[in-house]
């Protein structure tokens, strides 16, 4: 293994298409970042399946947190900070209620074990990787300063020892080490669909963004990833490959 770059973001979503908080450091488990998509959310109305951004786009201006420490056999307590920015607990059926009425849905509430978050609530893999100068290299196509990372709902954020965009895609089928612990392997591109379209701040969408993903990488951007060992990870971590 050679040492390509270090990790400069380490992101998780509590809730599932909620925005999610940046840490800088947890531990990475068999479904991936410790407590990621733990809470979801399920559309009575399809038979329950999940609410995504897809059918209520403005849940990505939510977000949640957890605000105490890490526990092996609990989540910490979980705080939801509403798209007009007022703050709950995660069993307050204030803000449940209000999600109800604004997405026109029958919704329950459901959270699963710090142990095991089946890969359904993850969705396509445990882990999604995207390298900064893939976000730079977009965000300069799009003539913008800088683009809200957030929108592709990454774990990691790889600042690479060398500038070169999508680079990630030559990691696939590689295994990967991340600190001392951490051992993963990269496994496919990340297809992308609308969701990347909207801003996590107010959940209004920017299709511009993902025709030039379309434009540019055949509609990809980031990789996944599976974990091969769990351990603990930090900001600043070295990445070898």
């Amino acid at each position: 293994m050679q040492k390509i770059g270090v990790l400069s973001s380490l992101l998780r979503y509590p809730v599932k298409s909620f925005g999610g908080e940046n840490v800088e450091s947890t531990r990475v488990l068999p479904y991936g970042v410790y407590g990621d998509r733990s809470h979801v959310i399920i559309d009575r109305s399809r038979q329950g399946k999940y609410l995504t951004i897809t059918q209520y786009q403005e849940m990505a201006a939510y977000q949640a947190t957890f605000v105490s420490e890490e526990n092996e056999d609990t989540y910490p307590e979980l705080q939801i900070h509403t798209a007009n920015g007022e703050r709950y607990g995660w069993n307050d059926e204030r803000w449940r209620q209000d999600l109800r009425l604004k997405s026109g849905r029958d919704l329950s509430f459901h959270s699963f074990t710090p142990s095991y978050v089946p890969i359904g609530a993850i969705e396509e893999a445990p882990l999604l990787l995207v390298t900064h100068s893939s976000l730079q290299y977009l965000s300069k196509q799009l003539g913008k300063s800088e683009i809200d990372p957030k929108r592709f709902r990454p774990n990691f954020i790889i600042h690479t020892d060398y500038d070169m965009p999508f680079s990630e895609h030559d990691w696939i089928s590689n295994q990967m080490k991340i600190g001392e612990e951490v051992v993963i392997e990269i496994t496919k591109p990340c297809e992308r669909c609308m969701i990347i379209t909207i801003d996590p701040k107010n959940g209004k969408r920017t299709p511009t963004i993902h025709k030039e993903i379309i434009r540019t990488n055949h509609n990809h951007f980031g990789v996944y990833a599976k974990v091969i060992q769990t351990g603990n990870v930090k900001l600043g971590d070295e990445i070898w490959l």
